[in-house]
């Protein structure tokens, strides 16, 4: 079968971008020739890929660019083509980044009123909003990674339920083990960190929306003092040690960037934390899950269908609410091993080898 992805950028750090990766890696075992068409992409023998140029002058000529060329390819020689972008010449579609609607109307929660009318007015989210509405209009088949991102679809766009078929991410419950927590100590030795401490783990690009301000607030009022946090990720990194040093906890924060060792940071860790504004799926909360760590996020996550409050960690109601954010901290805290036990458990149902035979249903039920 020969199958072609959409993916303006093509690599191995981000959570969707390690999802396809691994995806491509289970359809490449079934024979399945693969092609990306992508504009910029880490190489691999295994993969073709086709330049897809863009203009590279500001958020919007990308956007339009990118899905203006994409039209411009034949794909009549491909079985399937399969989108991970907005873009409107796919067969399938993969709602990988949710409702763009739905994060402006969370979004206008938490900025001032002059930028809630520039929000409403920016020819970039115009332009968004008109390119989702022709997307699940007509893209003849619909993956939403969470139920959530269904009903969003659903309630603001029309689309029939029968055309939107739910996969949650898959997970490689290998690499992403707890028999890789062994070695914390090791790694707690090299980033100076006392033995018995507790770390918590945020991993998110878009530090802002994935709720770092109300993690670090949370993180003052803790009452034990051998806590500390890491935090991995794309974001405005000096703007947040401002703000720790202004909460005087810079102490107990680390800010590491993109790491490609992912799965180190997740050994290292006794529990993830995201209180994320908005996120179809994390598929770091289910990585940290399938090393067996409990998880602690919002209702505004995808994710958090996978979790039993209480059982596998906690999701809060309210993004914004670092109180009750710290309070669960705590409650996890007491309760390590079993959540964690509970969490390995629950991601243990969501292999990535699932996530590719629900794809390949979806596929056959193009054809």
């Amino acid at each position: 079968m020969k199958i072609a992805f959409i993916k303006r950028n093509f690599s191995y750090h981000g959570g969707a971008e390690r999802y396809l990766a691994t995806l491509i890696n289970s359809l490449k075992k079934k024979k399945c020739e693969i092609h990306i068409y992508s504009n910029k992409w880490i190489k691999n023998e295994e993969i073709v890929f086709h330049k897809v140029p863009i203009l590279q002058f500001g958020s919007l000529l990308k956007a339009y660019t990118f899905n203006h060329n994409i039209k411009k390819v034949n794909f009549k020689d491909f079985d399937c083509v399969i989108s991970f972008e907005r873009t409107t010449s796919q067969h399938i579609y993969r709602a990988g980044e949710g409702c763009h609607i739905r994060w402006l109307e969370l979004r206008s929660k938490i900025e001032p009123m002059f930028k809630r009318i520039s929000l409403k007015i920016n020819p970039l989210h115009r332009y968004y909003l008109k390119l989702e509405k022709e997307i699940f209009e007509k893209t003849p088949i619909i993956i939403a990674n969470s139920s959530m991102v269904k009903n969003e679809i659903i309630n603001y766009y029309g689309v029939s339920p029968e055309k939107i078929t739910v996969i949650y991410n898959g997970v490689d419950v290998e690499n992403f083990s707890p028999k890789n927590r062994k070695k914390q100590d090791y790694f707690k030795q090299k980033f100076n960190l006392p033995l018995k401490s507790r770390i918590l783990l945020f991993v998110g690009s878009g530090f802002k929306r994935k709720g770092v301000d109300t993690l670090l607030k949370a993180l003052t009022i803790l009452k034990d003092q051998e806590i500390f946090l890491i935090v991995i990720g794309k974001g405005d990194i000096k703007q947040y040690l401002k703000m720790c040093k202004n909460l005087d906890i810079e102490k107990k924060v680390l800010f590491l960037g993109i790491r490609k060792d992912i799965e180190n940071f997740y050994a290292l860790a006794d529990l993830f934390i995201l209180p994320t504004i908005y996120d179809p799926f994390s598929n770091a909360t289910l990585e940290a899950m399938a090393t067996g760590l409990p998880v602690i996020t919002t209702k505004n996550n995808g994710a958090s269908e996978l979790i039993e409050e209480g059982k596998e960690g906690f999701s809060l109601e309210d993004p914004f609410n670092h109180l009750e954010l710290a309070d669960k901290i705590n409650l996890a805290l007491k309760d390590i091993e079993r959540m964690g036990d509970f969490a390995r458990k629950k991601a243990e149902q969501f292999p990535i080898e699932r996530a590719t035979e629900e794809f390949m249903e979806c596929i056959k039920r193009f054809l």
